[in-house]
């Protein structure tokens, strides 16, 4: 494997737009004043991990299964802190993001192949927010769900107006939206009769999951919800904003703070989420409401189990917010992919509204068949598909991260390379039962 050197254009080329090294470091100092610098990134990437895809498998899992799919949603989130952490050893250590790794190290097929994978894992993602985003519209203010989904359209010019506000003002949009959300989850908890005994049986795996396939394929959708494959491209680029010394002390407190910052974010995306399927499990499950998949019919539920008209409030909020900051993740994540790949760019509110066309398009064409119900299964649904296309991501990291030739002295450390690929067996396994069972019928 050709290790990157110096010379390397994608490493060293700054075209416009470009944001690598935009947000300059502290030198001196004390080691919490250059930690703060580094902070952001890992929200971001935590952003997509609660997405409102994320939402209708906790949402389904919890109100069908009570807590017993909690384990794959610790599981998952524990995947998801190892990979990042190789992400972003990736992006501060070879000075490539993910795509552009691939593209130099991979033949053209093959490249072009993991290109079609990535970009069909951002579409399905950008359907899951279209959807969410409509449904929250509709919940608030009344709007036509084919009437929400395209004004989701306008949300390009987020995308447009942060694209000129700079990437430190992304982050703190970002981290303020998770705010949101958190307070509105927890607000519902507190209102929630939770059993600390029934949720923490829910942290051991049970048998049922390996012989049930509609658990099985819950769970992926989990999994896929978690461990997202475009936020492996997108944290191995956005960790590059800063500007980080030449020198190898340098570039390995780096390392050492970008994944920390990972780690901490994506634990309190475990919580979120963990919030969401407990509260299901909690209002749902235990009242006998176990077939709930559409948001829709959670918001319309949760005021009157609960006793409190705000909970369906807070509900809708926190879901408009998850749509919004999964909009600006998606979309850098989208020019990642697109000109690392390809070398081709785009700017992003071009990128978002081209992606969104592409999306809105089975997302009316299916409200408009189907009826409002289908909503949520196309959502599961779609989560899968991101768990189905998260090896064709996760082996290239693991290859990359894992060579010495390639990574040089800032190569991933042996048990951290051998829990990836345990990780990425894990995954494969049980990507390649869920097709047999589909076949098998």
């Amino acid at each position: 494997m050709t290790p990157p050197t110096r010379s390397t254009s994608y490493s060293l080329a700054r075209e416009p737009g470009d944001l690598r090294g935009s947000i300059e470091t502290a030198t001196g100092g004390s080691t919490l004043r250059r930690f703060f610098v580094f902070l952001g990134p890992g929200y971001l990437v935590a952003t997509g991990y609660m997405d409102p895809g994320n939402w209708a498998t906790a949402l389904a899992g919890g109100s069908k299964y009570g807590a017993a799919l909690l384990f794959v949603a610790v599981l998952s989130s524990l995947m998801a802190i190892v990979l990042q952490a190789l992400a972003a050893r990736l992006g501060l250590g070879a000075g490539l993001d993910l795509a552009q790794a691939c593209r130099a190290q991979f033949s053209r097929p093959t490249a072009l192949a993991l290109w079609l994978v990535a970009e069909a894992a951002i579409l399905a993602t950008d359907l899951a927010e279209i959807i969410g985003t409509a449904i929250g519209l509709q919940l608030l203010f009344g709007l036509p769900l084919a009437v929400g989904i395209v004004v989701t359209l306008l949300d390009t010019f987020l995308v447009l107006a942060f694209e000129r506000a700079g990437f430190r003002k992304i982050e703190l949009f970002v981290v303020a939206l998770l705010g949101v959300i958190a307070i509105s989850f927890a607000a519902q908890l507190a209102l929630a009769d939770v059993d600390l005994a029934f949720v923490a049986r829910g942290l051991l795996p049970t048998p049922e999951f390996f012989s049930n396939p509609e658990m099985l394929y819950l769970g992926l959708g989990i999994i896929g919800a978690t461990v997202m494959p475009h936020n492996l491209y997108l944290h191995s680029y956005i960790v590059q904003t800063r500007a980080v010394g030449a020198s190898a002390a340098e570039k390995r407190e780096a390392i050492r703070f970008a994944v920390i910052d990972s780690t901490v974010a994506l634990f309190f995306a475990l919580l979120v989420n963990g919030a969401i399927l407990v509260l299901a499990a909690s209002v749902f499950f235990t009242s006998g409401h176990r077939e709930v998949v559409e948001l829709g019919e959670a918001y319309r539920l949760i005021a009157p189990l609960l006793g409190a008209p705000a909970a369906s409030t807070l509900f809708a909020v926190a879901l408009i917010a998850c749509g919004l900051n999964s909009t600006v993740t998606a979309t850098l994540a989208g020019q990642v992919v697109m000109e690392g790949f390809l070398r081709l760019r785009l700017k992003p509110a071009v990128r978002r509204f081209v992606t969104r066309l592409i999306a809105i398009a089975p997302a009316v064409a299916l409200t408009l068949y189907a009826g409002e119900s289908a909503t949520g299964r196309l959502l599961v649904a779609s989560q899968v598909v991101l768990s189905l296309a998260l090896p064709f991501a996760v082996l290239p990291l693991l290859r990359f991260t894992s060579s010495r030739r390639f990574m040089g002295e800032f190569v991933a450390p042996p048990l951290l390379s051998l829990l990836a690929a345990a990780i990425a067996a894990t995954i494969i396994i049980l990507n390649a039962k869920l097709v047999y069972d589909a076949v098998a019928g």
